[in-house]
């Protein structure tokens, strides 16, 4: 599957259209970026169940200060509309697909519960 590229127009669309977005935050002076773009689009071919996109930092500034990007490439996960991993840094191809298999292990039912106690504790601390 071709990634797609998110804006600020079409950013709560696709995370809300779909349980499992893979997104890199990138840019085009990036080195690593552009070293991990060919694991990125290999990865996206390699898991047509899962939406891979891509925004790039320098065009889309307003996403990259709502996510706090401060390092590029981040790769950020959305499961279910819940950032369930944000991390910058590249990885390799195989680091890539562990990351993926462990993220969709994840019982998100137990996620939002334990994101409910989370906030429920903070509201009491």
């Amino acid at each position: 599957m071709a990634t797609v590229e998110l804006t600020k127009e079409n950013f709560e669309q696709i995370i809300t259209d779909n349980d499992f977005v893979l997104i890199d935050f990138w840019a085009e002076w990036c080195g690593p970026c552009k070293n991990f773009a060919p694991i990125f689009e290999e990865a996206s071919e390699k898991y047509p169940d899962i939406v891979f996109a891509k925004v790039d930092t320098e065009a889309q500034q307003e996403l990259a200060a709502y996510f706090q990007i401060r390092s590029i490439p981040t790769l950020m996960i959305f499961r279910e509309r819940v950032i369930i991993f944000s991390q910058p840094g590249m990885l390799p191809g195989s680091a890539l697909d562990e990351l993926i298999g462990k993220a969709k292990e994840l019982d998100m039912d137990q996620v939002r519960k334990e994101i409910e106690e989370q906030q429920q504790n903070q509201q009491q601390g």
